[in-house]
């Protein structure tokens, strides 16, 4: 997996209250997925990094009341993936031993808990320690909108890739 070294600013509100709908659709079993950032800039926010605007459910993911694991080479290999998200159905918004192994990839962690309210929810870095992550207000492109690009945009997106 590739993960990008930049600092992460915060999460946009929409991802973080899908992640909740995600974890409590979930419930009793263990919710995981992959944060993916897109530049701050992007959204007028100050500040060098990325904000938090998608999470991505990697296939062959599994999960139980206790664990959630992914296939790590099935993570996209690029640079917009900042971190992990996943569930503790219990509610308990602490990293266990097992969580921070899989913190050291990635610049953020968040664990969710249940109820899956806006308030049950904490970050940490690779080390598991607690870390801030502001929410943002941001209004995040039309799902709808995905497919709606060209080869143009295709050769623009890579040509941006490749300066960084």
């Amino acid at each position: 997996m590739a993960f990008r070294s930049r600092p992460v600013v915060g999460i946009a509100g929409e991802t973080l209250d899908f992640a909740l709908e995600a974890a409590e659709d979930s419930h009793p079993n263990e919710y995981l997925g992959v944060l993916r950032g897109t530049p701050a800039a992007e959204y007028d926010l100050d500040g060098e990094g990325d904000l938090i605007t998608d999470v991505l459910f990697i296939p062959k993911t599994t999960s139980s009341p206790v664990q959630a694991t992914l296939q790590s080479d099935l993570v996209p290999n690029d640079s917009h993936t900042v971190g992990t998200i996943h569930s503790h159905p219990n509610g308990v918004l602490r990293p266990s031993d097992q969580d921070r192994q899989m913190f050291t990839k990635g610049n953020v962690h968040v664990i969710l808990g249940a109820p899956y309210e806006r308030d049950c929810w904490r970050a940490f870095d690779r080390e598991g320690e607690p870390a801030t992550l502001d929410v943002y207000d941001v209004s995040l492109p039309d799902p709808e909108d995905f497919f709606d690009f060209t080869q143009a945009d295709i050769d623009a997106e890579l040509e941006e890739e490749d300066r960084r």
